[in-house]
């Protein structure tokens, strides 16, 4: 298959599984939404600023696992007392991400690839620039978070996702898919 062919089975998996998950998965969305309303003062959602495709920057958006008004750090800098206790629960079972299927309906995101980073991590951005890591989207999950990097060591992560990109393919996103589910990795990126 062409790369051109390639991304276009990407896109179009990425498309109906997120539009698929959101069905699905509404109710779990719903509640989660009242979860999060009920356990601390602030929205159900944050949305956040981070570095897309081709340097592209997009709001990603996630269920908020901080107290509102917490710094804008990424997770590996953020202190302990400012995650809720429902958000330490929707970390811990990756469910703060599953907002992002709606990045993934947009074209913003994939299912796979490098987690997005923020503009305010230089050193992320300069080690992904160097290996052409930004020439696919980001992902909810990828490579990276099931081996356990973190965003707080870039050379390591610009290695792992530069990795990704070399060896992308729809059954590797869907094992590391099943991965994520099964709860591999410690996923990471900033969270609220």
């Amino acid at each position: 298959m062409t790369s051109t062919l390639n991304q276009g089975i990407k896109r179009a998996f990425d498309f109906c599984a997120a539009l698929g998950g959101l069905v699905v998965l509404s109710p779990v969305l719903l509640v989660l939404t009242i979860m999060v309303r009920r356990s601390s003062p602030g929205g159900a959602f944050f949305r956040q600023l981070r570095v897309g495709r081709n340097e592209v920057p997009f709001t990603c958006l996630k269920f908020r696992t901080m107290a509102a008004g917490t710094p804008n750090v990424g997770s590996h800098d953020a202190a302990e007392a400012w995650i809720t206790p429902i958000g330490k629960t929707l970390r811990a079972y990756k469910l703060d991400e599953l907002p992002q299927l709606v990045n993934v309906l947009k074209g913003e995101m994939s299912l796979v690839g490098p987690r997005p980073c923020l503009p305010s991590q230089p050193d992320v951005i300069a080690a992904r620039r160097a290996k052409g890591v930004f020439a696919v989207r980001p992902g909810i999950t990828g490579l990276a978070q099931i081996a356990g990097i973190d965003m707080s060591t870039p050379e390591k992560l610009a290695t792992a996702d530069a990795e990704y990109v070399k060896t992308a393919s729809l059954w590797n996103d869907i094992a590391m898919i099943l991965g994520s589910v099964m709860g591999k990795g410690k996923g990471d990126a900033a969270r609220k």
